[in-house]
C-alpha cells in the first residue's frame, strides 16, 4: 500500500507539471523525479524506482536525465532480479545512445544479467552443479561480456568480464563433456566424439580439455578409427600425462562398460540388479604404428542373473557373467586330452 500510494502521488504530480507551459518548471519537476528515483535505489527500492524512470522516461523522452534514467533503470531491474527486462533496457540504451560515455557500462549490465539469473534460492543453498543446466544464458553471457572487452579493451568493467569469461568457458566446456559422456552411455559414439572435439577447438584452457582428449581417443577406437584415435592418445600423453585413463607405463585404459541401471537396481536402490553393461569396442587389433598404446580388456558376457543369486545378493548362485576366454580354455583342455587318448 505504501509504494502504491507513493506512486499515486508521483503520477499525480506528474500529471499536475505537464499542465505547467513554465519551461523552468518542467526542468525542475524532471530533476526532481530523477532524484527522487535515486533516492528509491539507494533505500534498495527498486520496484519504486522502476516505477519513477519509467514515468520519467514517459513525461521527459528527450529532457535532459532521459539518458541517465535509461541506464539507471538497467541497473534497477537487474538488483529487482528481472535479468530479462534488465537486458532489454540495456539493448534499447545501446540502440538510442551509442555513443554515450556509459555505452561500456551496458554491454557489461548486458551480460551480467544473464550471468546471475541461475542463482536460484535453491541453487544458493543446495550443491547443484550449474554446468548440468541448459547453457543458453552463459553463452549469451559470454557473448555480451566477449562484445564488451573487443569494443571497449581499456574499459573499468573489462577486467572483470574477462574472469567472468573466464568462468563461463570453463562451464560451457564442462556442459559438452556431461552431453558427451550421456551420448556414450547410449552407445551414440559419433555424437558423444563431436562434442569432445568441440571442447579441444573451442574451449583449449578449460580444465575439461584433458576428459574430452579421453572421450575422443575412445570414441575414434569405437567407430575402428585407430590413426585419428592415435592422433588423440599422442596429444592426451604429451599434454596430460597425468590422466586417469593412462596406466603407469602410458597405455591408454579404454572402458568396456556403460552405465546402463536395469529396472530392478533403480526400483531397490542399488541393492539388487547391476547398472552396469558390457559394450563391445569396434578395433579388433591394436594400431599398427603405435604397438602397445592401448590396452584392452576382455569384456565378459552379460547373461540373466538367476534368482538365488539376486536373493543372496550376489553370493551364491549364478552371476550372469562368463569369460569368453575360459570356455576357450576348457576347449582346447578338452581337445588336448582326447589327443592324449
Amino acid at each position: 500500500m505504501k509504494k502504491l500510494l507513493s506512486t499515486s502521488l508521483i503520477s499525480l504530480s506528474l500529471i499536475l507539471s505537464a499542465c505547467s507551459s513554465d519551461d523552468e518548471v518542467i526542468g525542475s519537476t524532471e530533476e526532481y523525479f530523477y532524484n527522487e528515483a535515486v533516492e528509491a535505489m539507494e533505500n534498495n527500492d527498486w520496484q519504486l524506482a522502476i516505477s519513477i524512470f519509467q514515468q520519467l522516461e514517459a513525461q521527459f523522452p528527450f529532457g535532459q536525465y532521459a539518458a541517465q534514467a535509461q541506464i539507471e533503470l538497467v541497473y534497477a531491474y537487474y538488483q529487482d532480479g528481472e535479468a530479462e527486462l534488465a537486458r532489454a533496457a540495456a539493448d534499447r540504451f545501446i540502440r538510442l545512445y551509442p555513443d554515450d560515455d556509459n555505452i561500456d557500462y551496458a554491454y557489461y549490465m548486458k551480460g551480467l544479467a544473464f550471468y546471475t539469473e541461475d542463482a536460484s534460492f535453491l541453487g544458493r543453498w543446495l550443491p547443484t552443479d550449474p554446468s548440468k543446466r541448459d547453457p543458453g544464458n552463459a553463452r549469451e553471457s559470454f557473448a555480451d561480456f566477449s562484445q564488451l572487452i573487443t569494443r571497449f579493451p581499456n574499459s573499468p568493467y573489462a577486467a572483470d568480464a574477462r574472469a567472468r569469461m573466464i568462468y563461463l568457458r570453463n562451464l560451457l566446456a564442462s556442459y559438452e563433456i556431461h552431453v558427451a559422456e550421456f551420448y556414450i552411455e547410449r552407445q551414440a559414439y559419433l555424437s558423444a566424439l563431436n562434442r569432445a572435439r568441440y571442447v579441444v577447438e573451442n574451449y583449449q584452457e578449460a580444465p575439461a580439455v584433458p576428459r574430452a582428449l579421453e572421450i575422443m581417443t575412445e570414441m575414434y577406437l569405437r567407430l575402428g578409427l585407430d590413426d585419428l584415435a592415435n592422433n588423440s592418445l599422442d596429444i592426451l600423453k604429451s599434454n596430460f600425462p597425468d590422466s586417469g585413463q593412462l596406466d603407469e607405463n602410458g597405455n591408454f585404459i579404454v572402458n568396456t562398460q556403460i552405465t546402463d541401471p536395469s529396472v530392478l537396481y533403480t526400483m531397490t536402490f542399488g541393492v539388487l540388479g547391476s547398472n552396469r553393461r558390457d559394450t563391445p569396442l569396434a578395433p579388433t587389433r591394436r594400431p599398427d604404428n603405435n604397438e602397445g598404446a592401448f590396452s584392452f580388456e576382455i569384456p565378459q558376457e552379460q547373461r540373466d542373473r538367476s534368482l538365488l543369486n539376486i536373493l543372496t545378493l550376489g553370493m551364491l548362485g549364478d552371476p550372469g557373467t562368463r569369460n569368453p576366454m575360459d570356455e576357450i580354455e576348457a576347449e582346447l583342455e578338452d581337445e588336448v586330452e582326447a589327443v592324449e587318448n
